[in-house]
């Protein structure tokens, strides 16, 4: 019989999660948690495990995970008017983030006109063996359906105030109107209109509110209140058609009414910033390419996708009491808000 001479070297093998815990110094159980984004983890631990993670080259295997765990290793995610910046730039945030730990998302987009769609999007994401729901900028409608729905399944809502029925993380709406009016006031301005979003919409509640507050802490009266739609032919139609009166700042309830508003302002004649002086909310990639650049809140999405994702692993993992975690927003100014003229 022939005996074949072994080979000195058995060849590459990918690296398992016991070779990376062994070239960390920590348990596989640590690796784990550190992949899934656990919080409960000291930061130079963290860093140890992904300085091993990447000097291994280690992908771990989601099939194997899958049957090990018995999870899909998948979120199910209910979009509510994704033909909204927000939303969208939300659920790209939260598929990175959950790329990166190993976990994929699907998703259903609900239609701006028919919340009813929840019941078919709830089903369908259920039938896919999702490990956990979340819902993307909420109406009240939307929620009011979903607290009838009985899935078992752990439930992220992003929105801005806490909800005993579910774990909710958000940015804060409120505070980001306040940003926006307490810089108008600033300058100057005192009759400061607000061209709201609908209002079965959360976070177009929020910033209404946050600017009818801060016109009262300042003892202003509210300037011109008008409520439509989240679209730039809203701001138009407004700005080209309504009598503002004394009006001198006009806070918008997002960077496409902005938009409109400056458009038919300008086809008035009316001067932005020297006449009028306007504020969006949102910071799209855009807005610093508006004529002239716009003055807006921006919510950091990539914070706010991570922050989501860090929920649901938590609630997936066993915790079952509602948590509630917000991101604080940021002025950026830029061109369309001045001083008042003299």
């Amino acid at each position: 019989m022939i005996t074949m001479p072994q080979s000195s070297s058995r060849g590459w093998q990918r690296p398992s999660i016991y070779d990376v815990a062994r070239r960390a110094g920590v348990s596989h159980m640590t690796v784990s948690r550190v992949m899934n984004g656990h919080p409960n983890i000291r930061e130079s631990t963290r860093a140890r495990v992904l300085q091993a993670i990447e000097e291994m080259n280690y992908t771990p295997s989601s099939i194997a995970r899958a049957l090990a765990t018995r999870r899909a290793r998948r979120i199910g995610v209910l979009i509510d008017g994704p033909v909204q910046n927000g939303p969208n730039n939300t659920l790209r945030a939260l598929e990175k983030a959950a790329r990166e730990v190993g976990y994929a998302v699907s998703a259903f987009s609900i239609g701006d006109d028919d919340a009813s769609q929840l019941d078919t999007g709830v089903m369908e994401l259920v039938t896919q063996g999702v490990d956990a729901l979340c819902v993307i900028a909420p109406r009240e409608s939307s929620l009011d359906l979903l607290r009838q729905q009985t899935t078992g399944l752990p439930t992220i809502v992003i929105k801005a105030e806490a909800d005993p029925s579910w774990h909710t993380v958000g940015v804060d709406q409120r505070e980001g109107a306040r940003l926006a009016v307490r810089h108008l006031i600033g300058l100057g301005h005192r009759t400061i209109a607000h061209l709201a979003g609908p209002m079965d919409w959360l976070d177009a509640r929020e910033r209404a509110e946050g600017w009818r507050e801060c016109l009262a802490e300042a003892g202003l009266s509210e300037g011109p209140y008008i409520v439509g739609d989240w679209t730039s032919d809203f701001g138009f139609g407004v700005a080209q058609s309504h009598d503002l009166g004394e009006t001198t700042a006009i806070f918008a309830a997002n960077d496409q009414i902005a938009l409109g508003v400056v458009h038919g302002l300008h086809k008035r004649g009316i001067r932005v910033p020297d006449d009028i002086s306007v504020v969006g909310f949102d910071d799209l990639s855009d807005a610093r390419h508006f004529l002239p650049p716009l003055t807006t809140v921006r919510q950091d999405f990539a914070d706010l996708g991570e922050l989501a994702l860090q929920q649901i692993i938590a609630a997936i993992e066993g915790e079952t009491d509602p948590t509630h975690d917000m991101i604080q927003p940021r002025l950026v100014v830029r061109e369309s808000t001045a001083a008042v003229s003299a």
